[in-house]
This record gives structure tokens, C-alpha cells and sequence, in this order.
């Protein structure tokens, strides 16, 4: 996921996924490339950081027979970032069985999650709401 060409041009780097997605870790460090007028981190790497990995981690434990999209987000920022920061996802066996069993009938399922961006002091940089699209694939 590095080596995503997105991310690569960010400056944004998974350090971590746990065997079974329900943990992914990102980091951001500080770079002339991600860098505003202000020295601080462009607010648009901060929201690449965290773009897809809720939705992929949903869609790996859902598997193939769901659909999986982003629908919207909301990004807060709360603190001027630099340095490192890092982004720490989780979902829980709750959230995977609330979504399989709220698109059991063929419903869509709309969760919002939230993740945070700490800088390295663990002072959140900004928050960031994701809404997920889930929903059973329909048989062709």
C-alpha cells in the first residue's frame, strides 16, 4: 500500500496491518512535497492519509460477495501538524457482525467511522469522519 502512487507522492506510509484488517496503521511525516505556505502538513495529505482504509478493511473481512464504497467524509482541523503524524484504524467484531447483519436482507448499510491524526506528542491534528456504502452484491 506504500508504494500506492497517491500515497507514495504524499509521503504516506502503512506501517501496520493486523492479519485479520480489523487495526491498520498509517504515518505522514513531514516533507517539501507535503508541506503548505505555512510549514505545516497540507491538509489535503491529511485527509490522503486516511482516505480508503476503512472501506478496505470492511471489504477484506465482508469479502467479495459485498459491495464497499466510501460515500462521504468530513475532515476537522483541530491543530497545525508537522513532523510525524500517524493515523490508527480499528474496526471490532461488533462493527464487521453489524454490518453483516444490517445488509442480511439486502439493505444498504451506511456506518460513519471516525479515525484521528496525532502528531508524535499524541495531540490530535484532525478527525476525520468516514460514511461507508455496504451492501450484499446482487446475483447476476
Amino acid at each position: 500500500m506504500s508504494l500506492y502512487p497517491p500515497f507514495l507522492g504524499a509521503g504516506v506510509r502503512v506501517t501496520h496491518v493486523a492479519d485479520d484488517f480489523s487495526e491498520v496503521v498509517v504515518e505522514l511525516r513531514m516533507s517539501p512535497f507535503n508541506r503548505n505556505a505555512f510549514g505545516t502538513h497540507f491538509g489535503g495529505s491529511l485527509y490522503a492519509m486516511t482516505d480508503p482504509f476503512f472501506a478496505l478493511m470492511m471489504f477484506a473481512r465482508l469479502g467479495k460477495g459485498y459491495l464497499v464504497w466510501d460515500k462521504s467524509a468530513q475532515i476537522d482541523f483541530v491543530r497545525p501538524g508537522t513532523g510525524v503524524v500517524t493515523a490508527s484504524f480499528r474496526l471490532s467484531e461488533e462493527q464487521f457482525a453489524e454490518a453483516r447483519a444490517a445488509t442480511q436482507g439486502g439493505d444498504k448499510f451506511e456506518p460513519v467511522y471516525q479515525v484521528e491524526v496525532k502528531d508524535a506528542k499524541g495531540k490530535v491534528v484532525a478527525r476525520v469522519n468516514k460514511t461507508l456504502y455496504i451492501r450484499l452484491r446482487k446475483e447476476r
